[in-house]
């Protein structure tokens, strides 16, 4: 079997500074391992010519929103598998905060409908420190008032079983993606491995050992 016989997408969100880049990245290097076609969408916010950060206003935000999904209209025909650096869901998380919890033009209909075209939606939570990379805010507070705001609103804007909890402190080069990307193929009912990419060859990295604190979490199925 070839492509897939339709697109999915997955996207990695959570507030800013806690390694969705790197995730997005990895996940998206674990896919084309398996001879999947991938198209990679990076975080819109950055583009924002109304400003960003603590001192974004509402209208900055929906132009957040706005132009995520116009990012994923134009990329997902073109791959087997649309990996983004955030999604609607976030992006709704700050248009909220910046909006003083108020939804000031009425996006929330637009929100629920948009985040049901996800097929795997990963939450990366921050147990990590923040670290200034010139561009996004390393205000602890701001990043709380964020997940504070997700906390309240993800569960109902996606499924348990499209969603994945995974701790920043887990993410980096040795982070076994192979899981997820059985769990979206399995979600989607493809199979994982493209024509000519044998399953015997891919080496899964030995697990390491467990550690205490928050551990990797799938909805129920």
């Amino acid at each position: 079997m070839g492509s897939w016989q339709r697109n999915a997408k997955v996207a990695f969100i959570g507030s800013h500074g806690i390694r969705k880049t790197t995730a997005a990245h990895g996940f998206a290097n674990a896919m084309q391992r398996a001879g999947r076609s991938v198209e990679y969408g990076r975080e819109v916010v950055r583009d924002n010519p109304l400003g960003i950060n603590e001192g974004a206003t509402g209208d900055a935000q929906l132009w957040v929103i706005v132009s995520q999904i116009r990012q994923e209209l134009t990329l997902a025909p073109k791959a087997d598998v649309l990996v983004l650096d955030r999604g609607v869901m976030d992006n709704f998380a700050y248009y909220l905060r910046a909006c003083g919890g108020e939804d000031r033009f009425d996006v929330e209909p637009m929100v629920r409908a948009w985040s049901k075209t996800y097929d795997l939606v990963v939450r990366l939570l921050p147990d990590v420190d923040l670290s200034s990379d010139g561009v996004r805010s390393t205000s602890d507070d701001f990043r709380l008032e964020i997940e504070a705001i997700l906390d309240e609103r993800l569960d109902s804007l996606i499924s348990e079983r499209a969603h994945v909890d995974i701790p920043a402190s887990e993410i980096g080069d040795g982070f076994d993606w192979w899981p997820i990307a059985e769990r979206l193929a399995a979600l989607i009912h493809e199979p994982l491995f493209a024509d000519g990419i044998p399953k015997r060859k891919i080496v899964r990295k030995r697990p390491r050992k467990p550690t205490p604190g928050p551990q990797l979490s799938f909805g129920d199925e």
